[in-house]
C-alpha cells in the first residue's frame, strides 16, 4: 500500500540540504500524519459503532411485536354475549 506520508519524509531525507527549517517541516509533516490518523480512527469508530447498531436493532427486531404470556384459551360457549 502506497504511503503518501511515508513518500514525503523519504523525500525529506533524500533532499539537499537548504535554508529551510528542519524542525518546522518535521512538525508539518507529522502533525498532516495526525490528522490522517484521527480521521482514520474516527470514521473506524463510526464504522463500527453503526455495526454495533445494526446487530442490536437485528436482534432485538423479533421482539417488536408485544408479546403475550397468556395462552389463549377458548371462549366458554355457555356464556352470553
Amino acid at each position: 500500500m502506497h504511503d503518501p506520508f511515508e513518500q514525503s519524509l523519504r523525500e525529506m531525507l533524500k533532499a539537499e540540504p537548504s535554508n529551510r527549517d528542519d524542525d518546522a517541516c518535521l512538525g508539518r509533516v507529522l502533525k498532516t500524519a495526525n490528522r490522517q490518523v484521527g480521521a482514520g480512527d474516527l470514521f473506524s469508530l463510526l464504522g463500527r459503532w453503526m455495526q454495533a447498531l445494526m446487530i442490536a436493532l437485528n436482534s432485538g427486531s423479533a421482539h417488536i411485536a408485544p408479546v403475550s404470556r397468556r395462552k389463549s384459551a377458548a371462549r366458554p360457549v355457555d356464556k352470553a354475549d
